[in-house]
């Protein structure tokens, strides 16, 4: 059986696509190429990938709309999203999809290969430094292992990597002041001079999942002048 992280590109034009899949599979990764969403649909229910190089500006049915449809399908799944503007719209929904990082058209293929690794490092990282296998943060408990947030109910709601490096570095560092800039810097995503605002959405996002009023949260605390602080519940 093939042990290679499976990538899939989905890219609709057909050299770029090529160019792509020759590359990533010199770097030892099975690659896949797919022209549409619904290349990629049928995929995946044929086999779950590593991750996902998805381009925005596909005809039909959008970048942003796949990338949602995946993320609801599996939290596992790696999403790095391909863009050809360099409009911050783009990137604020691509990350509020849920997508683990994003690369603007041209790239070096040195940068995609780094991005690419430092995704599924993350997705692949063990957490050893926080006691026991779950974490109760908010009203739902950090499930470690699984990489799930759990409900009281017992229902579980997967997380995409970076939203989970975020949760999980927070349940490391308890009632401590956590600063935006290293956040950014430690789940991976350094090209925050064009997009400062990324770990605000992320956090936003958290919120809703995590707090019982995210308008006025309790488990993820705002830190002014710093950045933000995990506030693990009292009762």
């Amino acid at each position: 059986m093939d042990q290679r992280k499976h990538i899939v590109v989905v890219e609709d034009e057909p050299t770029q696509r090529q160019i792509l899949l020759d590359y990533l599979t010199r770097q030892g990764y099975r690659v896949t190429g797919v022209d549409s969403g619904a290349g990629l649909r049928r995929l995946v229910e044929r086999d779950l990938p590593a991750l996902v190089l998805l381009d925005i500006g596909l005809p039909g049915e959008d970048g942003f709309t796949i990338a949602r449809w995946l993320r609801e399908k599996s939290g596992k799944v790696c999403i790095i999203m391909v863009t050809a503007a360099s409009d911050t719209i783009d990137r604020v929904v691509g990350l509020e999809t849920g997508a683990d990082d994003y690369i603007p058209k041209p790239f070096d293929p040195r940068e995609l290969l780094a991005r690419v690794k430092s995704v599924l490092r993350r997705a692949d990282g063990v957490v050893t430094t926080v006691a026991g296998p779950r974490v109760r943060m908010g009203r739902r408990v950090l499930d470690l292992e699984k990489r799930v947030l759990v409900e009281a109910d017992g229902s579980e709601e997967s997380l995409a990597a970076s939203e989970f490096d975020l949760l999980r570095l927070f349940a490391e560092n308890p009632n401590r002041p956590l600063a935006r800039d290293w956040l950014l810097e430690t789940v991976g995503h350094r090209d925050m001079d064009v997009f400062d605002r990324a770990i605000d959405l992320r956090i936003t996002r958290l919120r809703r999942k995590i707090e019982k009023d995210a308008a006025h949260p309790e488990a993820i605390r705002t830190v002014r002048g710093v950045g933000y602080m995990f506030v693990p519940p009292k009762d």
